[in-house]
């Protein structure tokens, strides 16, 4: 089953049981004549604004995202949470309108008992579609293809464990030995299917979803080797526990049905805090756009006058997953700034306008990208896009370079804001170390953060 099918079906089960925790309600509250009612409500109205209301409370605690052989006690856990918060939010609002129009308290004693309706029901339907997924899986059917990446005698022995808890969901279809003299071997009829080099052929070929890697706690460089290769996939990243000090700070710990894993590089940011950064996106965007516009007339006419050329300079970028994107800025530079070929601006470089060096130094040059982020290719804060040359080059250079890749380009980010402008490789490496660590902190408070330290950077004039 898809991530999206699974999505989709625990949509469907919520509403279920939503509209059926709101249809007992109903009948306990008008039907039953345990209570005095003087006009008969409306039924359906209510109960699709009550799912819709559920509906965005499980979203935004992360109740939507795709289940994958995972602990149905701490599903139940967070359901706990969310529905406790959210009647609570819905008693305090009965609560206030309550007082202003002399209302009775009984409406708010019928909060609880809809709150243990509700519960009781939205638990047992995720109970019952949890536990038929895991029955599914045990019975191969929904399983992930994998791969097992690493030493052979310890993929056989991952292997072998592996078997022993098909509620896991991973369907062994090779090994990836790390010795390409190893040309024979596997386990039940488990095929050799090529060395570290021809990971990225090998997940495309055989549509992989996982990738559990068995190294020895001495192969640092083949465990980042293995994850340049695996970047530019959609694919899990998981390894035995006894490699977690080379990946400190990178990994989360993920242990089911007995069965401990590491989960290299996990996704950091919850459900609401990636909706609440596309809102901020959108909307700081179009404010910036609208009320600005004449400003930004204004400096279009002054880089027109300046200097023969195009206001607007285009220049293609490699995006999230590597989607390639014209990126947009004013023209800071001649026309034929790049007659020989792309590179690096200097620090005194002599081919920035005289305009082009203030508009550099306070970041007006890069107003335009606001569109990008409006378009959905960029966000306001996150590592800044490359070029496809120096992405193909670097990537061979800097180890880990393509995990910027795996999240938005941004306007500005952590490495523009605690590091200057790029001019040697070793300026690079510091500023994917930044890039880096903004990945795996990745939070609306270091948006914040961020935004305040740019606006600074602006106001100040510490651009280049």
């Amino acid at each position: 089953m898809t991530k999206r099918a699974q999505i989709l079906v625990t949509l469907f089960t919520d509403a279920a049981t939503i509209c059926l925790s709101w249809l007992l309600y109903y009948a306990i509250r008008v039907q039953s004549g345990l209570m005095y009612v003087i006009v008969e409500p409306d039924l359906l109205v209510p109960m699709l604004l009550v799912w819709l209301y559920w509906s965005a409370v499980f979203f935004v605690v992360g109740l939507y995202k795709p289940w994958y052989a995972a602990s149905r006690f701490d599903e139940l856990a967070l359901i706990f949470k969310s529905i406790t918060l959210g009647c609570l939010f819905l008693f305090f609002a009965v609560f206030f309108d309550d007082q202003g129009s002399s209302v009775a308290y009984s409406s708010r004693l019928l909060i609880a008992m809809y709150w243990g309706v509700l519960l009781l029901s939205v638990s047992f339907g995720r109970l019952a579609l949890r536990s038929f997924q895991r029955r599914m899986l045990i019975a191969g059917i929904g399983a992930h293809k994998t791969i097992i990446v690493g030493n052979l005698a310890r993929c056989l022995e991952l292997f072998r464990e592996v078997i022993k808890f098909p509620a896991l969901g991973y369907r062994v279809v090779g090994f990836v030995p790390v010795d390409s003299r190893i040309i024979h071997g596997g386990s039940e009829n488990v095929p050799i299917l090529g060395y570290i080099p021809d990971l990225h052929s090998i997940i495309a070929a055989h549509d992989v979803k996982e990738v559990l890697i068995a190294l020895d706690s001495s192969d640092h460089d083949r465990l980042l080797d293995i994850m340049t290769h695996c970047n530019s996939h959609a694919v899990g990243l998981k390894i035995i526990p006894d490699l977690y000090d080379i990946i400190s700070g990178q990994a989360r710990t993920n242990a089911i049905s007995g069965f401990p894993l590491i989960e290299i590089s996990p996704r950091v940011m919850s459900q609401w805090e990636e909706v609440f950064k596309r809102v901020l996106d959108v909307a700081a965007s179009s404010l910036i756009l609208l009320l600005g516009f004449p400003f930004w007339m204004f400096i279009a006419i002054l880089v027109k006058l300046e200097s023969p050329g195009p206001v607007l300079y285009k220049q293609e970028r490699v995006g999230r997953d590597g989607e390639r994107f014209s990126i947009i800025k004013f023209r800071s530079m001649r026309e034929d700034a790049e007659k020989a070929g792309p590179q690096w601006a200097d620090k005194k470089d002599p081919r920035i306008t005289r305009l082009g060096k203030w508009l550099r130094k306070l970041h007006l040059d890069e107003m335009p990208q606001f569109i990008n982020v409006l378009n959905g290719h960029m966000s306001l804060v996150g590592p800044r896009p490359e070029r496809p040359v120096f992405v193909e080059s670097l990537s061979k250079e800097i180890p880990l370079y393509t995990r910027r890749l795996k999240v938005r380009p941004g306007i500005t980010g952590w490495a523009q804001v605690k590091h200057r402008y790029d001019e040697t490789i070793e300026d690079v490496r510091k500023k994917v170390q930044y890039d880096l660590y903004y990945i795996e902190n990745m939070s609306w408070r270091m948006d914040m953060k961020i935004l305040f330290s740019t606006v600074s950077h602006m106001l100040l004039g510490k651009g280049r």
